[in-house]
């Protein structure tokens, strides 16, 4: 079983969301008194930081920070955990990956992160007998009736990463996506509602050939976990 833990592995204290000044920052109210925690998440996160919610803070070293907190989760409906930390997710990949965990991607002896192919920085770059794979991790933690939908917001820069996956593809070099799936999704889907041209750039995507595969992440206080593959459908009204 691959499961990376929340924060930096330390204690989680639980604390009452007030508000969010920007989008790094969030106020909360912990033990009677305001703290402010990093919010390492860009995404709107209008149906889950709202107030009075109950978020979970990790401690962090002081030195060199704002902030001595950062809100790793939020607790949601029958006190199910949203992630609030972007690069969770990619720490569970990384792990998945190095533990040949992900059949998918298996046989590869190499694996970089956050590399550089072309003139284009990927999550992932993956080398082996075989040849190279790019990856990019996609985080889709809004779940609605079973399925994750992405984005959450609009993302010029997700668009960018999937036609740069498409020029190197028709290239010749192999190219995936891979979505990791939070809560109790039993699918992902694209939010074409919030970003239709995020959904049409996924389609020219595979039609250039980039393979694009989704699992199930869920979350619990222990940390977030690599769970069953599931299907990705390509848009909301797929269901």
């Amino acid at each position: 079983m691959i499961c990376v833990p929340l924060g930096f592995g330390g204690e989680l204290v639980e604390a009452t969301f007030l508000a969010r000044p920007n989008r790094f920052l969030v106020e909360a109210e912990l033990d009677g008194a305001v703290v402010q925690a990093h919010l390492a998440d860009r995404g709107r996160l209008r149906e889950t930081l709202v107030p009075g919610a109950r978020l979970l803070l990790a401690r962090r070293p002081p030195e060199g920070r704002k902030t001595c907190f950062q809100a790793v989760a939020a607790v949601a409906d029958r006190d199910r955990l949203v992630s609030l930390d972007t690069h969770l997710p990619n720490r569970l990949i990384l792990a998945a990956l190095r533990a040949g965990a992900l059949p998918h991607f298996a046989g590869y002896t190499s694996v970089r992160p956050e590399a550089r192919s072309g003139h284009s920085r990927f999550d992932f770059l993956l080398e082996g007998p075989e040849g190279r794979c790019v990856l990019e991790v996609k985080s889709a933690g809004y779940v609605a009736g079973g399925v994750a939908l992405f984005p959450d917001a609009p993302t010029g820069r997700g668009l960018r990463h999937l036609e740069e996956l498409g020029a190197l593809a028709q290239a010749g070099q192999r190219a995936a996506v891979l979505f990791a799936a939070q809560g109790d999704a039993q699918a992902v889907a694209m939010n074409t509602a919030i970003d239709p041209a995020f959904a049409a750039g996924l389609e020219r995507a595979m039609a250039a050939g980039v393979e694009v595969y989704a699992f199930a992440c869920p979350l619990s206080r222990a940390g977030i976990m690599l769970g069953a593959e599931i299907p990705v459908r390509r848009a909301l009204e797929d269901q």
